[in-house]
């Protein structure tokens, strides 16, 4: 049976458009250099606000699939299988292909020195796959979505807390007896990082990539935990009866991350297991709220700004990722040769403003030129699925 959709989830829409307003918003300073301490993922252990924007982004992801496959009775068969493989396909493509459009734009402006005629210098720079990062946010989202829709329909529901426990006890006992809360020296998930991707296809921080392959063990746990929270809500009716659920979940499960870090790190780099509790916690208790305010209470109107992100979310964000690249790889003679990004960073926002608030000046530049796009498809109720 499929469920219609209605205002009560609304509230899943903004707090989805609030997450992806924030990736933006991290993702995009003016200066890397400058940047507030709230807009600063923590260095190794620890949580900072900035560190909250993509695991809740995950949580709502698996809220959204529990809606998603509910309309084929999460029922194994051949178009659902492969409408399932084809998003995770092209998601991971997508992904690839950001990190490909970063690598061909430095190339090409690393090459202007060689004097290469512009078909060559543009060859060399489309071809150079020497440094293309495999795994990244995209492929994430691609793979902890098609193996948590690929579980939806092959096992029961009722042993999705059971999977979620052996994944993170599992993950936990790999962090412990393989060194993977160390910075230094052997570290299992940087060896394993290391020796299939290879240094130059990973993003190195730490000798580990922050979205690499063992810590892809806790991130579908991570959605699975947002896929039975979808359960719940979706199979209560009343407002206040699903805000109060997801409220004492979500308690339940931000206690038990913060008690249980004295012996396992808070830490995003690895997504350790305390990691996944904290954030899934606080990311149901904030739905919660945000349940409360839009759909009981009915305060709405503030909402629409991330309406607009939120409706169209992966697309904003990708089209964020293509822009960034654009703004940053093209140059101008702006008194001396810079991306146009620097131009505008140093030339006035910075003269204006100063070093860091002048960085966020320009995040929310940024932000505005998207949302502007996004309330544009969002009037004209365009909706781009990928």
């Amino acid at each position: 049976m499929e469920i219609k959709t209605s205002s009560r989830l609304l509230s899943l829409d903004v707090l989805r458009g609030i997450t992806i307003a924030g990736m933006i918003l991290v993702n995009n300073p003016g200066s890397w250099g400058h940047i507030y301490a709230p807009l600063r993922h923590a260095e190794w252990n620890g949580l900072t606000p900035t560190d909250l924007i993509f695991p809740f982004f995950m949580f709502i992801m698996g809220i959204s699939t529990f809606i998603s496959l509910r309309k084929f009775n999460f029922e194994f068969s051949v178009p659902t299988l492969r409408k399932i493989l084809k998003r995770t396909f092209v998601i991971f493509l997508i992904g690839l292909g950001l990190s490909w459009l970063g690598v061909s734009f430095g190339t090409y402006h690393a090459l202007a020195a060689d004097n290469l005629e512009f078909w060559e210098r543009l060859s060399r720079s489309v071809t150079n796959f020497e440094h293309l990062r495999i795994l990244g946010v995209m492929q994430r989202l691609a793979l902890t979505y098609g193996i948590t829709s690929l579980i939806a329909i092959f096992i029961k529901h009722k042993y999705i807390p059971y999977i979620i426990a052996v994944g993170l006890i599992g993950y936990f006992l790999l962090l412990l007896f393989g060194n993977g809360f160390a910075t230094e020296g052997y570290n299992i998930l940087a060896v394993t990082d290391q020796s299939i991707l290879g240094l130059n296809h990973m993003y190195t921080e730490f000798g580990l990539d922050p979205e690499g392959i063992l810590s892809t063990i806790p991130a579908v746990c991570h959605v699975l935990i947002g896929f039975y929270c979808g359960k719940i809500l979706m199979e209560t009716k009343d407002n206040q009866q699903r805000m109060l659920h997801l409220f004492i979940i979500g308690a339940i499960l931000t206690f038990s991350g913060f008690l249980l870090s004295y012996g396992c790190p808070i830490n995003k780099k690895i997504w350790s297991p305390t990691f996944v509790l904290t954030t899934c916690g606080l990311g149901a208790t904030f739905l919660s709220l945000l349940i409360w305010i839009i759909d009981v209470k009915g305060y709405k109107k503030w909402s629409v700004f991330f309406e607009s992100f939120g409706v169209n979310p992966l697309f904003i964000y990708v089209l964020a990722g293509v822009m960034a690249t654009i703004l940053e790889s093209m140059y101008l003679n702006c008194q001396e040769v810079m991306s146009i990004k620097d131009c505008f960073y140093t030339q006035i926002l910075k003269s204006i403003c100063g070093d860091y608030f002048g960085s966020l000046i320009y995040a929310l530049c940024f932000i505005s030129i998207l949302w502007t796009i996004g309330n544009i498809l969002y009037k004209r109720k365009i909706f781009i699925k990928i």
